[in-house]
């Protein structure tokens, strides 16, 4: 007999049981739950993530298809799609924020350093935009004939991680989520000029927080100090200005640095924004284009994962639908720590897709994926010759 549970069942085993009925019992997520608990309803949203299922439907037939394997991943029968649309539509969506960053701790305890020498922790913050159909999700205001949400995003560098995420409404500003968050001292924050705000600027300052960030091209600011170039390099200029405190909404902030970098690819400068004067010109344009880790991240939710097609239209399903995508996020991630293998994640996106109710060890899988699994029909025989030797 295969003692080892579908490729599935031993994902779910990441998430602790006792854990999800702690936070059950504190939400009370299963008031009225009539049979479909909240373990169910996390398992098959979690399926609509790694299968990508498109409907309700294809979420109840994929699992119904799989009948017989279901017990391993605690589930009695497959759920219903009236069920399962009213448990996303009335639920907390506050059980999968809290599973998000339950899985997070596991991801932090074993993620690979970031690339850089220096010991600050570097950070992005940036939004991603799904629009949706103003007619059918009519809560979502953005623009008269088109809805959205926003996703606000937090990545760690170590690991590439999200360690904060905030959905709103499309029209809400990204400078005011940023506003919420408090960094750790020493921090550095990478994020596009569309967060440009010098009082949340001087308030890093006074933290203890560095950022680095694209200066505006109507800035008003005066040159206090030239600092030297290095020579052959891409910097062109590195100073030290004052900005005008009239202009700039007068922050109180004291000195910054601006660093002009040319990009040969594009022929262009890049001018950029710190008050880090310690790390070199280079180091702060190579912080400003690891930025660009965030945009792959949100290329990966979007392609990937599904983010893009809801299968419910109230504010709570939609919720619901992008902490699973953001939780199947951080199962890939994990996986992608504990292997050996170098997978690329578009692969192990795709693979563990297709064998998701494979019956194999899923650590060996995840380092030898290639391999030819041992045929059940061996086994079969195997148990065979041993009853009729018994016999």
């Amino acid at each position: 007999m295969n003692r080892t549970g579908s490729l599935f069942s031993q994902i779910l085993s990441l998430f602790q049981r006792p854990t999800f009925a702690r936070h059950v019992r504190e939400l009370k997520a299963d008031y009225h739950a009539r049979g479909f608990s909240s373990w169910d309803q996390f398992v098959a949203m979690l399926f609509c993530q790694l299968a990508q299922a498109r409907s309700l439907r294809e979420i109840s037939d994929g699992l119904k298809c799989c009948e017989g394997k279901l017990k391993h991943l605690g589930l009695e029968t497959e759920p219903k799609r009236s069920t399962l649309s009213y448990a996303n539509a009335h639920r907390p969506l506050e059980m999968f924020e809290r599973l998000f960053y339950d899985l997070l701790a596991q991801c932090q305890a074993i993620s690979p350093q970031k690339k850089f020498r220096f010991k600050n922790r570097l950070l992005t913050i940036d939004s991603t935009t799904v629009e949706l159909c103003a007619s059918m999700f009519d809560w979502a205001h953005w623009r008269h004939t088109k809805g959205a949400v926003k996703l606000h995003l937090l990545l760690d560098h170590d690991g590439y991680l999200p360690v904060f995420g905030h959905i709103t409404d499309g029209k809400t500003g990204d400078v005011k989520v940023a506003q919420t968050l408090d960094f750790p001292k020493g921090s550095i924050v990478a994020l596009d000029r569309g967060y440009t705000d010098y009082r949340l600027y001087a308030r890093w300052t006074r933290e203890g927080v560095f950022f680095v960030t694209r200066l505006k091209t109507n800035a008003d600011f005066v040159v206090v100090e030239s600092l030297p170039v290095p020579k052959g390099s891409n910097v062109l200029r590195d100073e030290i200005i004052r900005l005008n405190p009239f202009m700039a909404g007068r922050p109180d902030l004291p000195d910054l640095r601006r660093v002009v970098i040319w990009l040969e690819d594009k022929q262009q400068e890049l001018v950029l924004l710190t008050n880090n004067f310690k790390l070199a010109a280079s180091t702060i344009a190579a912080i400003y284009k690891e930025r660009w880790q965030i945009e792959l991240f949100f290329k990966l939710l979007k392609q990937q994962l599904k983010i893009k097609t809801f299968v419910g239209t109230s504010a709570n399903a939609v919720h619901i639908q992008i902490w699973t995508a953001l939780i199947a996020v951080l199962v890939v991630r994990y996986l992608q720590f504990r292997s050996h293998f170098r997978w690329a994640v578009s692969n192990l996106v795709a693979l563990l897709r297709w064998n998701l109710f494979s019956y194999r060890n899923l650590w060996a899988w995840l380092n030898r994926p290639l391999d030819t699994p041992p045929e059940p029909s061996l086994q079969l025989e195997l148990n065979l010759d041993s009853s009729r030797a018994s016999g």
